[in-house]
């Protein structure tokens, strides 16, 4: 069903023709990307950046009638070498997530191995025409199951960390997994952060809940069809809407697993089925 509402936020983590087996399923090769680029010119979509579409969602000037974001989670090299030079060469404007802990150099990874961007590396694309950097987490865990006072350090310092390299201010947090709840997103208020971007394989809209902007996943298996029905408001429903109960109770089994055995291995998560719906 096509919605006149509805606004893709779409997301993307790696770019690249040779991906980690961990990450594959959530890879697309350059040459791919550039023809995802490509159709959403051609839609008809306005691509807008993370500050006009935070305007919007606190109440202030509306949106292009048919608005379109682009967004990477974690931070990889093949960002700043594969994605950023063809979303500048077409004057896409993109929001990066980055994960704090896991840039180069680190001595503790807090990601399965890859190839991550270096400090330095992420101060020298910083000022690329229409790139926004965002906030991430510190060692990509699952928020909603950590005690309160790591949940918190989680979230403000890794925007601390970023405003002290960056020199400039960082307003908006993607979760780790998608993964929050009530006191995570009051946290993330706290924290100072103007909006969060979830996951729940949804349309965003002008009335999304600021702190859990819906976003559409982007995966090795996307097809053109399946990316063109995101473009014409079709297909995933429309935020704002409610939690619904496999993701409150895959949340509870989260934190069940979390109680009996510790943070969980990030590869296992990155392949669950579920993970992608987490509200």
């Amino acid at each position: 069903m096509r919605s006149e509402a509805a606004v893709p936020v779409l997301l993307y983590h790696a770019v690249r023709d040779d991906p980690p087996p961990w990450i594959a399923p959530f890879t697309v090769t350059p040459a791919e990307f550039g023809r995802h680029l490509d159709r959403v010119s051609a839609s008809g979509r306005v691509p807008i950046g993370l500050d006009r579409f935070t305007e919007a969602l606190h109440g202030g000037r509306d949106l292009p009638r048919e608005s379109v974001l682009i967004t990477f989670d974690d931070g990889y090299a093949d960002f700043a070498r594969y994605a950023l030079p063809q979303l500048v060469e077409r004057d896409l404007p993109v929001t990066l997530y980055v994960t704090t802990d896991a840039l180069w150099p680190t001595p503790n990874p807090v990601l399965p191995p890859a190839a991550m961007l270096s400090w330095r590396e992420l101060r020298r694309i910083a000022d690329a025409p229409g790139l926004t950097i965002g906030a991430h987490g510190c060692t990509h865990r699952e928020l909603d199951t950590l005690p309160i006072e790591s949940m918190h350090r989680e979230i403000a310092c890794s925007r601390q960390r970023l405003e002290a390299e960056l020199e400039r201010p960082v307003t908006s947090f993607a979760y780790p997994f998608g993964y929050n709840d009530a006191a995570v997103r009051a946290a993330v208020r706290h924290a100072g952060f103007r909006t969060a971007m979830a996951v729940r394989d949804a349309h965003s809209s002008r009335e999304d809940d600021p702190w859990r902007i819906s976003r559409l996943m982007v995966r090795a298996d996307t097809g053109p069809d399946r990316l063109d029905a995101w473009l014409a408001g079709a297909g995933p429903r429309v935020a704002p809407f409610r939690d619904g109960l496999p993701t409150l109770g895959w949340r509870a089994w989260r934190r069940i697993r979390a109680r009996r055995r510790g943070r969980p291995d990030p590869r296992h998560e990155h392949s669950d089925p579920v993970a992608g719906r987490a509200g």
